[in-house]
């Protein structure tokens, strides 16, 4: 009797996604499983360097024909535009046509884009960093500007904070300003703060304090109480779902992220697994994970060794899921980690200066290291598939850094 191929779908080939991939394709044996990503761009993207790229740098090309070359996983060109998961379908489109894929389990990790709270005029005069199409953009419009324009970041979290100051730090003949919901850099512990409000002062940033942006202008922003002169607007206000979630007849919360167990399955469709920021994933103290790479990666690993155990018989390893840090770049030559409790609060200690830039550049580095070596270079041995019903995943969870 012929065995049919167990059919893995991985939709979106960010950290998460490439890392799920790839990771599987260790976990199991290809004459078993099927492993298919997709993704519509032919390379890796570091997401955590495009406000690098944004100002003028290059960044050094991870085609994924290089990176998944002799693991079985195959790479689909195309774009995503519709998951029916009653139906165990795909659809995608690319090379100007249209097709529906068949799964047998589906990874969910097509991520997030910019969150624009819908503030009248940000999608037509603002620009983003949540993609590298509008980093590109951004790139071109920045390298425009004569000296002395204005450029105003809004946004106060950790892509505002790295758009700003590498922004200055590039361009110092340009007139960089910062908009803050709330006090600069708040979440952070005092060591983090004062370091931030240094280097913002050596830089040249003005900061705005407890201010929201009502309204974007093709050359200005609009404040409750003011008007700040704006050649160039960015963005960076938190990221939203990718909108096919909330269409795909999975179980999502409010914000459209898609609602898993432990072991990263879909709590309305078990053959359904997300991850990275489409996945609402419950951290220490029962709050959510925040969208970001941190986060991204340990989902990966646990969905991939969770649909590898399920399909193998096998128990997958278990480690305790929890932060240990935020790493922010202030320009190429600056830098802040904070340090961290397991649900991500502030602790006392802070690591700055030129040994935090070389530590978040390693973090990047590593990063990207680890799309490559999905199992972080441990011996692998791949497993047959167990036919038959498949036993349930054992409940796990993974580390966030």
């Amino acid at each position: 009797m012929q065995v049919t191929q167990h059919r893995i779908i991985v939709i979106g080939a960010g950290y998460a996604g490439a890392i799920a991939a790839g990771r599987l394709a260790k976990r199991v044996r290809s004459e078993d499983v099927a492993i298919t990503l997709v993704n519509a761009e032919p390379d890796f993207v570091e997401r955590v360097r495009l406000h690098q790229l944004a100002v003028g740098q290059e960044l050094r090309p991870r085609p994924f024909s290089e990176m998944f070359a002799g693991t079985g996983v195959r790479l689909r060109l195309a774009k995503v535009t519709a998951v029916d998961a009653d139906r165990r379908t795909v659809s995608i489109t690319g090379g100007g046509s249209a097709e529906e894929l068949p799964y047998d389990t589906l990874v969910y990790a097509l991520g997030s884009t910019w969150n624009t709270h819908d503030v009248p005029g940000t999608t037509e005069h603002a620009h983003d960093i949540a993609g590298r199409p509008g980093a590109l953009r951004l790139r071109e419009r920045l390298a425009s500007l004569a000296a002395g324009q204005p450029v105003v970041v809004v946004g106060g979290g950790l892509t505002g904070l790295e758009a700003a100051t590498e922004i200055a730090e590039a361009r110092p003949d340009l007139d960089v300003a910062l908009a803050a919901r709330g006090a600069l850099g708040d979440w952070l512990s005092p060591k983090g703060r004062r370091h931030l409000h240094k280097v913002c002062d050596r830089l040249g940033v003005t900061v705005h304090e407890h201010t929201a942006v009502t309204a974007v202008g093709p050359d200005h922003v609009t404040t409750a109480s003011s008007t700040i002169p704006a050649s160039v607007t960015i963005w960076t206000t938190g990221f939203a779902v990718h909108p096919i979630a909330q269409a795909t007849g999975l179980k999502t919360d409010t914000t459209g992220r898609i609602e898993v167990d432990s072991t990263m399955r879909s709590l309305s469709h078990p053959d359904v697994y997300a991850i990275g920021d489409a996945a609402l994933v419950m951290g220490p103290g029962g709050k959510p994970l925040r969208m970001s790479c941190a986060s991204g990666v340990p989902t990966a690993w646990q969905a991939a060794d969770s649909i590898a155990s399920r399909l193998t018989g096998t128990k997958p390893t278990t480690v305790p899921l929890r932060y240990f840090n935020q790493c922010i770049s202030l320009g190429r030559k600056d830098g802040l980690i904070q340090y961290v409790t397991a649900d991500d609060q502030a602790r006392p200690a802070a690591l700055t200066g030129k040994t935090a830039a070389l530590y978040k550049e390693l973090v990047c580095k590593g990063a990207a290291w680890g799309v490559a070596n999905p199992t972080l270079g441990k011996p692998t041995s791949r497993r047959g598939v167990v036919q038959g019903p498949a036993p349930a995943p054992h409940p796990t969870t993974a580390n966030a850094g």
